[in-house]
């Protein structure tokens, strides 16, 4: 699979056997009875599609992706273009666009097609990053021209890739009405990618990083993700998806709504400093989101219009969730909308016709005889043709950029930007400018007018400031490319500060940031904060999936002072009516003259509460995160403690120490479990402060796994063919079941409780993605396929140490490590000499050989009622 062996089983080591068709591909087991589901390409076209998109004209490219998420082997990916001349809702053609590997994202636009894949060089077969290239096909005969142009280089982390493939790698690729592509970076992150005009960018860890379509001005949008596959975008720019975390026993998946230069904590700050982040929409549990889509076209029925329709890979569902408006972000309600086996990706064409790509099976490195592509239409659709928008007049492209189609005005909007006249900038600024079109089609149109007039549009994109429907969009178009912004003013952004709408107020504050004018600091320093900025009691996970719209202005306001640079003006504010949003932004401003200013108000204030924020802020400064340089990665489980992960001194460092340390001194025996604590949380490790740290002694249970598999019962002396069909008939015993997963080892490598420590894959939620039979098949073929996160991993160390088994934890210092008899080891970092993932389960086949029929039939049945 691709992103999916990610999240997805969070739950197991094995993988799921789903049974699939060879050939003929089979619709969907959960059809909604609005739409009529048919099957369009088979396993022998389109085997492993990773990602898909469909051109206006409808038009169906899919990346063929026979590498998967774990391969390294070259030569094996390619896009293919699918035709159904009759639109009879069956591919008639198909003919092989272009070579590429790992396919992870596509988008149509014209006689372009941009793709996102890995790279390899030719010379040693090595993959050597991932990049975002632009296809063309001018001559029309389904064919790329030639080779692919990069966009964007470098655009992931080559030595993981190389080590562990495509996996947590870069993924989807989806272009707003704003012009944008939009990147979503798992997290291995970046260093030093380079778009077109040379610019250099790195990240350490997942987020949205967005791109012009020529190349350039290439920004990171959002950070602290950690493996987003692809983003919904709708016709108002507000980004949604769906991805997931490690918190808790499992990978979970959280539904977000992105908004720009929001923080949103992955690993470091999502359990223990959610006062500091944006929260997701939801925690649903676990899973793995994949291929993301707003559906927003006039042929659907109004129930499965207008919303994010989101893939999960891991639950085998394409979800809808209803959003619903609240401040500046929204609150959501997830429904179950088509079932389709391990879901990869979704687009919809000008005419109406939603197309799916399941993965169904094919194995974390793919398989030629898996995978295939429906169409979903709505039961009362009929065939549209959809004009070719380069032939189309003036007139025409504007009727299509009023449209109430989502596809229609992407494609009106980028040829009219496309053909750079006045004619076409002028009928753009006609849409933006009537009142009497639906908002939609005049966001396109400012959009488009910003777009194709670029800084000659600024006076008029400024008079629409002054008109209550249309600000938010007129700040979001003066403040959105970064080359054009000299002649911006930011009078409007401080107004808008103050505006009634919280939409507006939050626009305006990220503008603020995005101009750079750092006199404009102070106004965004008198941002009020929520009774809500609280950081979670001690070694308790805070709400970092619940929405709180309150937190969201001052948070996006601290976002700003930071791009600013803002020091002097926030040290200014220390002393001020609102000294706690000064106190927060500066936790990120890692300036000498930052931390003398707080010393110094700290000595001159009586206020306790006040001198207390003081000294948790300074301990935040104590250390800052370590330059990323691409060597290192915090793994599938990574030490989530935070506040930094690799953590490192500067040359405020000592200063801080001394201080904190002569406070705590004067404190004396009544201070001492303040400082202790601060100690911990700011993982500062100031000698001063450390206390002993007194372990619970664990018993655990000691399982004889060699004797469980050599016995031979019912299961060992059958064909797992005939077991599995056995299983089938079997309802089973829970209670029995329960009690079986102790006596056959499971509990060696498996917890079942969020409350247990972890161990191997988390087991207390496998019903919600795993049906009875690919349990029963996992437990029966161990080593099918290895859930990513739960290898069996060797390592080799100094003192000719061996190591092997899961990893359970893992800081920049160590690597914690459990052994199939349940052993843990704790491994310095700089001892290990190499680190390998074997290809074998460290799960033994046969521990299921001595039962009878009944009693693996009892286990699957407990272990698939586990749902938390």
């Amino acid at each position: 699979m691709i992103k999916f062996s990610l999240s997805l089983i969070y739950s197991l080591i094995l993988f799921l056997g789903i049974k699939s068709f060879v050939g003929e591909p089979k619709t969907t087991s959960f059809d909604p009875p609005e739409l009529t589901i048919t099957p369009f390409a088979g396993p022998d076209v389109t085997p492993s599609p990773a990602c898909l998109a469909v051109a206006a004209t409808g038009e169906v490219f899919v990346g063929v992706d026979m590498i998967g998420s774990l391969g390294k082997d070259p030569g094996k990916g390619r896009i293919l273009k699918l035709v159904d001349k009759d639109n009879d809702g069956k591919m008639d053609q198909h003919v092989e666009f272009a070579m590429v590997d790992n396919p992870r994202g596509i988008i149509v636009q014209g006689d372009k097609v941009f793709v996102l894949h890995t790279t390899f060089s030719k010379e040693t077969g090595k993959a050597t990053g991932m990049a975002l290239v632009v296809f063309e096909d001018k001559d029309g005969d389904g064919k790329a021209d030639g080779p692919a142009k990069p966009l964007i280089e470098n655009l992931s982390n080559t030595k993981y890739i190389q080590e562990r493939g495509t996996d947590h790698a870069t993924n989807g690729i989806r272009m707003g009405i704003d012009g944008w592509i939009y990147i979503s970076v798992g997290d291995f992150g970046f260093h030093n990618a380079v778009d077109r005009s040379g610019k250099k960018l790195t990240m350490l860890g997942g987020g949205i990083v967005r791109v012009r379509p020529d190349g350039t001005e290439m920004e990171i949008f959002i950070h602290g993700t950690r493996n987003v596959y692809d983003v919904a975008i709708d016709p108002y720019m507000n980004v949604f998806t769906r991805e997931n975390t490690n918190d808790g026993g499992g990978w979970n998946v959280r539904f977000s709504h992105f908004i720009q230069s929001g923080e949103y904590g992955y690993p470091v700050l999502f359990q223990h400093f959610t006062d500091e982040i944006l929260p997701a929409l939801v925690d649903v549990g676990g899973g793995s989101g994949t291929g993301a889509l707003f559906m927003s076209e006039p042929t659907w029925p109004e129930k499965y219009n207008n919303v994010p329709m989101m893939a999960d890979w891991g639950r085998s569902m394409l979800y809808i969730h209803r959003v619903t408006p609240d401040g500046p972000t929204f609150t959501q309600k997830e429904e179950e909308f088509i079932k389709l086996p391990q879901i990869t990706d979704l687009d919809v064409d000008g005419s109406g016709r939603l197309y799916l790509s399941a993965w169904d099976g094919a194995g974390y490195s793919g398989s030629p005889s898996k995978g295939y592509v429906v169409r979903a239409v709505p039961n009362n659709w009929t065939y549209k043709a959809f004009p070719n928008v380069e032939k189309a007049s003036v007139k025409q492209l504007a009727e299509l950029l009023k449209s109430a189609s989502a596809v229609a005005r992407l494609a009106a909007s980028q040829e009219l930007i496309n053909r750079s006249n006045k004619q076409a900038t002028a009928a753009a600024l006609k849409i933006a400018s009537d009142k009497k079109l639906p908002l939609y089609a005049r966001v396109a149109g400012i959009y488009t007018y910003a777009q194709a007039a670029g800084v000659d549009g600024i006076p008029a994109l400024l008079a629409f400031t002054k008109e209550d429907a249309m600000r938010e969009f007129a700040l979001k178009t003066l403040a959105d490319r970064k080359n054009n912004l000299q002649n911006v003013p930011t009078e409007p952004f401080l107004e808008g500060l103050k505006d009634p709408s919280p939409r507006v107020q939050a626009v305006a504050a990220i503008g603020l940031g995005r101009l750079g004018h750092v006199e404009t600091a102070t106004a965004l320093l008198q941002t009020k904060v929520p009774a809500s900025f609280v950081e979670p009691a001690k070694d308790v996970e805070g709400p970092h999936a619940t929405p709180n719209p309150a937190i969201v202005q001052p948070h996006l306001a601290v976002q700003a002072l930071i791009n600013l640079k803002a020091v002097d003006a926030t040290i200014a504010a220390i002393n001020g009516e609102n000294s706690t949003l000064a106190l927060w932004a500066l936790r990120y401003m890692h300036d000498q003259k930052a931390v003398n200013a707080l010393i110094d108000a700290y000595q001159k204030s009586n206020d306790e509460k006040f001198k207390t924020q003081i000294l948790t802020t300074l301990a935040r400064l104590y250390k800052k995160e370590d330059a990323y340089d691409a060597s290192w990665w915090w793994g599938t489980r990574p030490d989530s403690h935070g506040p930094y992960y690799k953590a490192v001194l500067w040359e405020g460092s000592p200063a801080i120490e001394k201080f904190l340390v002569g406070e705590s001194e004067k404190k004396g025996a009544s201070g001492k479990q303040f400082f202790a604590d601060l100690d911990a949380r700011n993982r500062m490790d100031i000698t001063a402060f450390a206390t002993e740290e007194k372990v619970a002694a664990t018993e655990e249970p000691k399982v004889d796994l060699e004797k469980i598999k050599n016995q031979k019962g019912q299961v060992g002396k059958s064909s797992i063919e005939d077991v599995l069909l056995a299983i089938n008939k079997l309802e089973g015993d829970a209670v029995k079941g329960k009690a079986l997963f102790t006596r056959q080892g499971c509990i060696a490598c498996h917890s079942i409780s969020k409350g247990e420590k972890m161990k191997g894959p988390f087991m207390g939620q496998i019903g919600s993605i795993m049906n009875r039979e690919q349990i029963a098949e996992s437990i029966l073929k161990p080593s099918a396929s290895i859930s990513q996160g739960f290898a069996t991993v060797m390592i080799s160390a100094k003192g000719d140490k061996t190591y092997m088994g899961f990893i359970t934890e893992e800081t920049a210092a160590k690597v914690v490590m459990r052994n199939i008899a349940g052993e843990v080891f704790t491994i310095k970092a700089s001892d290990i000499l190499s680190r390998k993932e074997m290809d074998s389960s460290m799960m033994p086949a046969g521990l299921a050989n001595s039962l009878s029929y009944d009693e693996l039939a009892s286990l699957v049945t407990f272990l698939s009622q586990q749902k938390k």
